[in-house]
C-alpha cells in the first residue's frame, strides 16, 4: 500500500507538471498573438498618421498661401504680425492707380480700400488704407511687397491698427471709398494730385477726358504733352459752347491702344501751360 501511494503521488506530480507546462505554452502563444495584433494596430496607426499628419501648418484652417482661413482666424497673431493686424497704410502711391491695379499688386488680398483725399478739394494724397483678408496676408505684404515698384513708384506699407472708436467705421460699408477723416465718405478711386479722384477705368479704355486746360492749348501742344510719356494720340476733339462758340477748356483724346491711354493718364494733375490738367477715363 505504501508503494502504491508513493507511485500515485509521483503520477500526480508528473500530471501536474505537464498541465503547468501546457498552460505556460498556451499563455506564451496567447501573448505572441496579442503582441502581433498590437503591432498591426500600431502599424495601422502609423499609416493613418502618414495620411493625416499632425502638423499645424497642414491642418484645417491653416493650409493656404494668401489667406484661406476661417473668419474666426482673421486676426490671429502670426509671424511678423504678433497683433494680428489686418489694416495697412499704403503711401507713395501713383496718382492714377486704380483699385484693380493695387489689388493685383497685393496678390488679390484686398477686401476694402479707402483712398485718402482732402475732403474739401478732393485732392488725392497718394496714400490709402486697405483691409486685407487676414493677418498672414498683412504680414506677407509687409515683408514682400513693402518698397516694391508700382507703376514706377516704390510704395510704402505700414501696419495701421485701429484707434479707439474706429471699429464702427472700419471696414467701410463699401469696398472702395474716398475721403478725408470720415471713413464712409463716398466712392471712387485714386486721382490726380490737387484734383478730384478719377472714375473707374472701363475695360480696354482708349479715350480720355481732359479738362482745366489753358485757352492757348492746341493740337500740337497736347500731342507733345502726351508724347512726353510715349502716348501717341489718334485724335483730339475740343469742346465749345454751343451758343458763343467759345472754347470750354476741355475735350476728348483718343489713343491707339489702352496701353497708351494708361500712360497718358499718369499725367493727371501735371502742369500744362501753367494749369494742372484734369484727366479722366472716357467711353
Amino acid at each position: 500500500d505504501d508503494y502504491d501511494n508513493e507511485n500515485n503521488k509521483k503520477d500526480k506530480k508528473v500530471k501536474k507538471k505537464k498541465k503547468s507546462s501546457r498552460k505556460e505554452s498556451e499563455n506564451h502563444a496567447d501573448n505572441h498573438v496579442d503582441t502581433h495584433d498590437q503591432a498591426e494596430v500600431d502599424n495601422d496607426d502609423e499609416e493613418e498618421g502618414d495620411e493625416h499628419p499632425n502638423n499645424p501648418d497642414e491642418s484645417a484652417g491653416e493650409k493656404y498661401t494668401t489667406g484661406e482661413v476661417e473668419p474666426a482666424n482673421k486676426n490671429k497673431p502670426c509671424k511678423n504680425n504678433p497683433l494680428g493686424i489686418t489694416r495697412l497704410f499704403l503711401g507713395n502711391l501713383p496718382f492714377t492707380v486704380s483699385e484693380p491695379t493695387l489689388n493685383a499688386h497685393l496678390n488679390d488680398t484686398i477686401t476694402h480700400i479707402k483712398w485718402i483725399t482732402d475732403k474739401t478739394t478732393g485732392k488725392f494724397y497718394g496714400s490709402a488704407f486697405v483691409e486685407v483678408r487676414n493677418s498672414k496676408d498683412a504680414a506677407k505684404a509687409m515683408k514682400e511687397i513693402n518698397g516694391s515698384l508700382l507703376m514706377g513708384r516704390p510704395i510704402k506699407i505700414n501696419y495701421a491698427p485701429m484707434r479707439p472708436g474706429e471699429e464702427k467705421d472700419w471696414p467701410p460699408k463699401s469696398k472702395v471709398i474716398t475721403g478725408g477723416k470720415v471713413a464712409n465718405a463716398g466712392g471712387g478711386q485714386a486721382g490726380g494730385k490737387g484734383l478730384k479722384a478719377m472714375s473707374v477705368k472701363p475695360e480696354g479704355c482708349c479715350k480720355l477726358f481732359i479738362g482745366n486746360l489753358s485757352y492757348d492749348i492746341d493740337d500740337e501742344g497736347i500731342t507733345k504733352f502726351f508724347m512726353g510719356v510715349e502716348a501717341e494720340i489718334k485724335a483730339v476733339r475740343w469742346l465749345y459752347h454751343k451758343e458763343s462758340g467759345d472754347f470750354k477748356g476741355c475735350g476728348y483724346v483718343d489713343f491707339w491702344n489702352t496701353e497708351a491711354c494708361e500712360k497718358a493718364a499718369t499725367l493727371n494733375g501735371k502742369n500744362l501751360l501753367g494749369r494742372p490738367i484734369r484727366i479722366d477715363w472716357a467711353e
